[in-house]
């Protein structure tokens, strides 16, 4: 039997978690200026702390002794991380790791694990990362479904009531799933998410290697409510942003109601000979903060005073992510959460 069937579905991640899954930067192909982007780590336990457990993958011994020495001198509390040690690629376990489906009524997590391909086999030495699933089930023994289908976490939005957002550009891209069809792919989703309502985003934003994760292009910040970025008529991205701006408009939830769209600024943020993909979407909903990248752009404030409204039992964190954001995400890309079941 599948996922659904069996009475389990993809929670919206702002229902409560247990813990979220973090991996500790290493590499400095990804981040050049690797010190930076462990500061960015830092400032993110720091802010996760007084929320929720973190289970934060390291590669070795020694790893796990310089994150020790560098959180309490933080301040951090070594309580509240977990650490798995593993011979991991990179930090992208959005997309690699565990997606967490719940049984309420039994109070029952269960794991939907997808094939991980680096987004369509750019990046081979990424290839290994498809084995963290099976390696978290080892101490977790939770009910296990291989969907046997390539797919990221990141592509994959919910309100936890049925409704999911996702992008033509990614999940019908010749590099994931050939011989799918839309409608075969529709059918996992419901199967393994229990999913009943899809929404179609189009093209995503310039320097995204993943080919337009949805969590760069909207989000849900409760159960009708989604925000998206939308710049001026002069970015360069503004025809593709438009475009599913105008879809999102249109679109209709589980219950055939519209959304309420609340626009986001789009920075224009470049580094490393190119444009990066930076958008304030990529923010995590921990229990009780929002952690949301900032770029020391002029639209910071905005958006985080735009966030901070749609997230008034929370409290919404900025963090630095310029020297993250070189690694092509951002805190979404970085964190997996797994809900709390009760």
């Amino acid at each position: 039997m599948t996922p659904a069937e069996l009475g389990y579905m993809f929670p919206a991640e702002w229902e409560e978690h247990d813990a979220v899954f973090l991996a500790w930067p290493h590499d400095n192909t990804t981040f050049p200026e690797l010190d930076q982007a462990e500061d960015a780590y830092l400032n993110i336990l720091t802010s996760l702390q007084e929320s929720e457990q973190v289970n934060l993958f390291v590669l070795n011994d020694d790893m796990k002794e310089r994150v020790k020495r560098l959180a309490s001198n933080r301040g951090i509390s070594l309580n509240k991380i977990t650490f798995f040690q593993h011979d991991y690629a990179d930090v992208w376990i959005r997309d690699y790791g565990p997606i967490f489906v719940a049984n309420r009524k039994k109070k029952q997590l269960a794991i939907v694990k997808w094939k991980f391909n680096a987004w369509g086999n750019k990046y081979e030495a990424l290839l290994k990362d498809n084995d963290v699933p099976a390696l978290i089930n080892k101490t977790m023994n939770l009910p296990y479904f291989d969907a046997d289908i390539v797919m990221e976490g990141g592509s994959l939005e919910t309100n936890g009531l049925g409704t999911l957002l996702t992008t033509e550009e990614c999940l019908l891209n010749e590099n994931r799933n050939p011989g799918l069809s839309k409608e075969q792919i529709e059918q996992y989703l419901r199967d393994y998410l229990g999913i009943t309502n899809i929404i179609w985003l189009e093209k995503g934003i310039e320097g995204d290697d993943t080919d337009a994760h949805i969590d760069n292009l909207a989000r849900f910040v409760n159960e009708n409510t989604i925000v998206c970025p939308l710049p001026d008529g002069k970015d360069e991205n503004y025809p593709n942003l438009k475009a599913n701006y105008d879809i999102l408009k249109r679109a209709k939830d589980q219950d055939g109601k519209p959304f309420d769209i609340i626009t986001l600024p789009s920075p224009k943020v470049e580094g490393y000979g190119r444009r990066l993909p930076a958008s304030y979407c990529n923010f995590y909903i921990a229990n009780k903060a929002v952690l949301v990248p900032v770029f020391g752009a002029v639209e910071d404030g905005q958006s985080l005073m735009t966030l901070q409204k749609c997230f008034p039992g929370r409290k919404v964190v900025s963090i630095r992510c310029n020297e993250v954001i070189a690694g092509s995400g951002a805190i979404h890309c970085i964190s997996q959460q797994q809900p709390k079941v009760y």
